[in-house]
């Protein structure tokens, strides 16, 4: 294990356009500095609503089409972040889109949310062991807005950051290893505020609407926040991600929308709690680094 690189990065996100949205610039910046960014989505996003109307007909009430195809608007993105290690959980499809909280599809044969977490952590678990990641980057306990999917990711994520430490747990999917700093994906009401802010004060922005802050995922009070990533060189990488999830995401300059068509702020400066680990950063300073104070 002496050939991996110094520094290694997992993200586990639910659907293809998550990580683009909350970690986007993050992802672009290690990948160009030369650390292992590890992506691994738990699902193909079946459920997603299509924004373009040319594409309608792979939404799951049609053709039921759109995981396969959202395989390719990931790839496509992580082409543009840079980062070549990116998987789905137990495999393309092992796991279905569970659709929005208390729909029927929550239930479905195969549906992520109705899935023991002990079950899905399995295929997780041998991902930490080969990838070996000092830091982990996923949800809150509420998967930063209550989606069932995000729950269960973040659910599942923490369960096999558990087992992959423990060497008697499956020794057939590799030799333990202990994650060093996990953190949740965050966003400062202050920053938040400031965006949509913005965003009502932009001129050539066409979205009929506009997101009330308690739509974006992970909005906390600013002092919860430990570590803020400067991404702003990497903005355009970040934004090119965006664009490539096109059935999910309509992007105008730094505002973007989703199927709902109200507008909200790409955020380039991404932010984090960390809630395992020791901070690398002084008392009361932010990190800006997630590898601040790795030693391994």
């Amino acid at each position: 294990m002496t050939d991996l690189p110094a520094r290694r990065l997992l993200l586990v996100h639910a659907h293809p356009d998550d990580e683009s949205i909350n970690n986007g610039a993050t992802m672009a910046r290690y990948a160009a500095e030369g650390a292992q960014v590890a992506l691994v989505t738990c699902t193909l996003g079946e459920e997603g609503e299509v924004i373009p109307p040319a594409l309608a007909h792979l939404a799951p009430d049609r053709d039921d089409r759109l995981g396969p195809y959202r395989v390719g608007e990931l790839a496509a993105a992580m082409k543009e972040l840079g980062v070549t290690d990116h998987r789905f959980l137990g495999g393309p499809g092992r796991f279905r889109d569970s659709g929005m909280m208390g729909v029927p599809q929550n239930h479905r044969e195969g549906a992520f949310w109705s899935t023991p977490v002990d079950e899905a952590a399995a295929h997780l678990v041998e991902v930490v062991r080969e990838v070996r990641p000092q830091v982990l980057v996923t949800y809150d306990p509420d998967g930063g807005y209550g989606h069932p999917d995000h729950i269960q990711a973040h659910r599942v994520a923490a369960r096999a950051a558990e087992l992959a430490a423990d060497g008697a747990y499956r020794p057939d999917l590799g030799a333990p290893h202990t994650i060093a700093k996990i953190y949740w994906n965050r966003v400062p009401r202050e920053v938040a505020e400031e965006g949509f802010a913005a965003l009502r004060a932009a001129t050539g922005v066409t979205f009929p609407g506009i997101a009330d802050i308690g739509d974006v995922p992970g909005v906390v009070d600013d002092e919860l926040i430990t570590a803020e990533i400067d991404g702003t060189a990497y903005a355009d990488r970040k934004v090119a991600a965006m664009c490539a999830h096109a059935t999910q995401i309509a992007v105008q300059g730094g505002f973007f929308a989703l199927s709902n068509d109200l507008g909200q702020p790409i955020f380039v400066r991404e932010y984090y709690q960390l809630v395992h680990g020791e901070s690398g950063a002084a008392t009361g300073e932010r990190e800006a680094d997630l590898f601040a104070g790795v030693t391994t």
